[in-house]
């Protein structure tokens, strides 16, 4: 007997296509790895795809706030940040006790507990001009925890932040303002150096896990990988459930025509909220999963313009579709790197030389512009054109 999932499969074959395609990637990129393949693929670009599927993941949850219910969100990348930041803070916390209990091991007396706490607060925020851990930090030395607040900070931001929106029914471009209006506050005020999380540093060194110090990154990048792969394949078939289920006709009628659904007897504010809250939940997983593999996180990376590249993303891979939007992310990140690594040739035109890492964000406009103007379903509706995929916008995926 085929079990529910098995059926939910056979009968939308697009999210099996899908979850292939994901397993066969990771496989590929496992056999190719230094750590357990055979060394064609280099760790550090194992690095880049590892957080190419975090992109791919928060894109996927943007096409479901935007795409499927239209809400266009501009502060979705907030979310992304805060789940980095309370991963780093254990990061950064476990790495620096590990270091000053290894500096007092010599000591004729054993540091007390407060000694040891007065060191890493001197070490983390010396840079800052401080000496103490402040006390959103209260929680940093437990993992637990913090893996918690992963989820629970972000998600309970989101859930104030689209209550009061929701409940006052603001919509459309106000609401998209609203978000961007909360992302730059958030950003500014973790610039100030009494944010508790150390200003424009941010915290570094994210990618040497405590108690690992003796294992080669390239088995830290691989796994990284491996968790990245599995969250994106774990985040798409649950939304990919959401939106063939009849909350999934519910939110696309609210895109479609709100007022309508309303009218209908259905709690628009309550799906509305449900979804922002959930996206920004996995938009803060996908972030706890990248920045380790970044290294560092600063509030530069929740400044507003990081929301709307994540809109860029979706919009070029096709609004409205699930794998469209992870395609959309992928094909940016990747060229992205590509352009501003160095790797693209400049383009000597005789009176003046292009340069892609000066002009790459304006061929990333304008290729947002082109695909607005003509080409509105992005790459995901080319899968329609040549009949790989079936469906229509918003319908199969």
């Amino acid at each position: 007997m085929q079990g529910p999932l098995i059926k939910f499969l056979l009968k939308h074959p697009s999210a099996m296509i899908f979850l292939g395609v994901v397993a066969l990637f990771t496989i590929f990129v496992t056999l190719g790895s230094e750590a357990v393949g055979y060394g064609f693929i280099s760790t550090s670009f194992i690095k880049t795809l590892g957080k190419t599927l975090c992109f791919c993941l928060i894109a996927i949850a943007m096409d479901l706030v935007w795409g499927y219910t239209g809400i266009l969100s501009l502060g979705h990348f907030a979310f992304f940040g805060l789940g980095g930041y309370m991963i780093g803070m254990w990061l950064m916390y476990e790495r620096t006790r590990l270091i000053v209990v290894e500096a007092a091991h010599n000591a004729p007396l054993p540091p007390t507990f407060a000694e040891i706490q007065d060191a890493i607060g001197t070490q983390i925020f010396g840079v800052v001009g401080g000496a103490d851990l402040p006390a959103i930090w209260g929680f940093a030395h437990l993992l637990p925890v913090q893996l918690l607040l992963v989820v629970l900070v972000p998600g309970l931001l989101a859930f104030v932040f689209g209550w009061l929106a929701f409940k006052s029914r603001v919509t459309g471009v106000y609401l998209s303002i609203l978000t961007q209006a909360m992302t730059l506050a958030l950003s500014l005020y973790l610039f100030q150096n009494d944010s508790g999380l150390r200003g424009n540093n941010g915290l570094s060194g994210l990618q040497n896990l405590p108690h690992l110090e003796d294992t080669p990154q390239s088995f830290i990048t691989i796994w990284f990988f491996w968790a990245s792969a599995f969250a994106l394949a774990l985040g798409y078939l649950l939304i990919k459930l959401i939106v063939e289920s009849k909350m999934g006709n519910v939110i696309r009628g609210i895109r479609d025509d709100e007022a309508r659904v309303r009218f209908l007897g259905y709690n628009v504010e309550v799906y509305k909220l449900f979804v922002f809250t959930l996206t920004a939940i996995i938009a803060a997983i996908a972030g706890a999963l990248y920045y380790p593999q970044a290294g560092i996180i600063n509030p530069a990376e929740i400044a507003p313009i990081a929301s709307i590249y994540l809109a860029v993303w979706v919009a070029i891979g096709g609004r409205g579709r699930l794998y469209g939007a992870a395609i959309g992310a992928a094909f940016v990140s990747l060229l992205s790197s590509w352009f501003t690594g160095g790797q693209a040739p400049d383009v000597d035109l005789g009176i003046y030389t292009i340069k892609w890492v000066d002009w790459w964000q304006v061929l990333l406009g304008v290729s947002f512009v082109a695909v607005t103007l003509y080409a509105p379903q992005g790459i995901g509706g080319l899968f329609d054109k040549i009949n790989l995929v079936k469906g229509s916008k918003g319908g199969e995926q």
